[in-house]
């Protein structure tokens, strides 16, 4: 395609175009991705970091690329004081409108996770009132470069504070896997076989696609197999101490899109991970 920098634009420039068209169709609750998938699995790995302990200081938090603001109302309903940033100005309003009419608990401000002097301006903002969670939920396939925010990652976090994120699985999303509906016949009864089918994974180049059908725009897809993913955070000094693959079950199911990622509850729909400094 183009160079990282026109892609970054290319890929923002498309979320300002399906902004409204997102939220409308996400909801300011979520869809099943959130309620299945991603809100259970951010419980899991956040929940201890979210608990005020009596005499500490409230929770500080950081989403980014917070979309309609979902994680940033979630984040502040479980006791955080949470900055929300994103690199569109209309997913920005959108989210402002609907948080501020629930919690004051949350303040918006614009950053691009791709411009280093987006980070740098936060970091000087900051100074040392550090973050104890720094969130990314199902963003990182959407960016260009995932540099600048590594590097700012450790002049962000508390020394205890970690670093979420959520993202489509590399292996069996993003890479393009294909997917087949096997009909078998098996002692009278007929038994439906889902695979996916992978050709290519180590080295896919950015592509588009659509993730709502009926979408104004397509949006930009940033695949990484999950060694670079992960050794991109390591490189900067970070830690893995969770990961998870959440898959949708059976009750969860879509009976009638028979290609649905819901109906293939074997193979996992997003990966969620949990990055943190080393212990000194």
């Amino acid at each position: 395609m183009s160079s990282e920098k026109e892609l970054g634009k290319v890929a923002l420039d498309s979320w300002e175009t399906n902004a409204s068209f997102w939220d409308d169709s996400i909801g300011k609750d979520g869809n099943i991705y959130w309620q299945k998938l991603q809100e259970p699995s951010l419980r899991r790995l956040l929940g201890d970091h979210l608990k005020q302990q009596p005499g500490q200081e409230q929770c500080r938090a950081l989403d980014l690329a917070t979309g309609n603001g979902i994680c940033a109302r979630w984040l502040a309903k479980h006791g955080a004081k949470v900055t929300a940033t994103d690199g569109s100005e209309n997913m920005l309003k959108i989210a402002r409108d609907q948080t501020e009419k629930e919690t004051a608990n949350v303040v918006f401000s614009k950053l691009n996770v791709t411009q280093k002097e987006d980070f740098d301006a936060l970091i000087a903002a900051v100074d040392e009132d550090k973050f104890d969670i720094i969130l990314m939920n199902m963003a990182i396939m959407d960016v260009s470069t995932l540099e600048p925010l590594v590097q700012a990652l450790p002049q962000l976090l508390k020394p205890n504070g970690v670093f979420v994120a959520t993202v489509l699985h590399p292996v069996f999303i993003t890479s393009g896997a294909s997917r087949n509906v096997d009909l078998r016949y098996v002692g009278g009864g007929l038994e439906v076989v889902r695979t996916r089918v992978v050709k290519d994974y180590l080295h896919i180049p950015p592509y588009k696609g659509i993730a709502i059908p009926g979408q104004p725009a397509r949006q930009v897809y940033f695949h990484r197999p999950m060694d670079e993913l992960f050794t991109t955070f390591f490189r900067a000094g970070l830690v893995m101490d969770a990961m998870e693959e959440p898959a949708f079950s059976a009750e969860d199911e879509d009976k009638d899109r028979v290609e649905s990622s819901r109906n293939y509850t074997q193979l996992p729909a997003i990966v969620s991970f949990r990055m943190r400094l080393p212990s000194k």
